[in-house]
């Protein structure tokens, strides 16, 4: 028996739910937010959605006592709106701080010994408060991180060389955030470095691209659901499956001393071991500033 807790139905969190039930990848899924009638509904839509379709997930309006028992919790709260008019992640804390005040106790006081998988932005520095105050072992609580970065980065560069963006391998790793970067000495497709195949300048505008990406989603239609709910889903699949796959997800760096968005090793019990990827100088540089801008917005 597979069991999810998902805390926030915003778009996110609402997006997360539907694709955890699409890809069938639990059994159960609890579902928790503040207001009122929102988790009834959500529960009555996506069983309306299930009709005829193979198969049935278990969803619950969510009570403690369904912590206790479930394998994942999906941390999602937010306010987009703080986004619509600001185009730097961390302008989010002063608000999603509060949300995890509010539920890492919660979680605590449950007796939950299963995987944070957090959503919430700033994902770093939120995931690290979560850990903190849930007092879970670091390996547990894991934030979203570049996973959805990453996954815009490929799908930038398949554009300019004409294939499927699971042909290209490499990261986006550093904050999710504004300081994020590609680290492009690792990047490859079919083991030949893409600096054999795109120039400096196309590295300029699919990074620029990569990082602005959000943003431009967020001026269309108001905010960002199907992508970031595609990496939480990978993640959800990759922990009940243990498949021991490496993504780039915000875990803590014994290097970095922080969680910060780089590749690691995910598997049934969480991060089973980080992968530190050797950067070149500029590269290095990046990933220090991208360190600092985490550690400087720590609560």
């Amino acid at each position: 028996m597979k069991k999810v807790s998902i805390i926030g139905l915003g778009n996110v969190g609402a997006t997360v739910a539907h694709t955890l039930v699409e890809r069938k990848l639990c059994d159960e899924i609890a579902l928790f937010d503040k207001k009122d009638g929102l988790v009834n509904a959500e529960i009555n839509d996506l069983r309306d959605g299930m009709v005829r379709r193979n198969g049935n997930i278990e969803l619950l309006a969510g009570e403690k006592s369904d912590l206790v028992d479930s394998d994942i919790i999906i941390f999602a709260p937010g306010d987009i709106t703080i986004l619509q008019n600001n185009s730097d992640r961390l302008e989010e804390f002063k608000y999603t701080k509060t949300c995890v005040e509010e539920w890492a106790p919660i979680i605590k006081d449950s007796g939950f010994k299963g995987i944070i998988v957090s959503i919430t932005n700033p994902c770093d520095v939120i995931a690290e408060y979560m850990q903190k105050l849930t007092d879970l072992p670091k390996e547990r609580v894991i934030g979203t991180g570049t996973v959805i970065d990453t996954a815009r980065m490929k799908n930038a560069v398949a554009k300019y060389v004409g294939l499927d963006p699971n042909s290209i391998d490499g990261y986006v790793i550093g904050e999710h955030g504004n300081s994020q970067f590609i680290a492009w000495s690792k990047v490859s497709i079919a083991s030949k470095s893409i600096n054999k195949i795109l120039d400096e300048k196309t590295f300029d505008q699919i990074e620029e691209a990569s990082r602005m990406k959000a943003f431009e989603i967020i001026k269309g239609k108001g905010y960002t659901s199907y992508g970031i709910a595609n990496a939480a889903a990978i993640i959800v699949e990759t922990i009940f499956n243990d498949s021991k796959t490496i993504l780039p997800v915000s875990s803590y760096s014994s290097e970095a001393g922080c969680y910060i968005g780089h590749p690691a090793v995910v598997g049934k019990d969480g991060i089973i071991r980080e992968v530190l990827l050797e950067l070149n100088e500029i590269e290095q540089e990046k990933w220090n500033h991208s360190v600092e801008t985490i550690k400087n917005t720590r609560p």
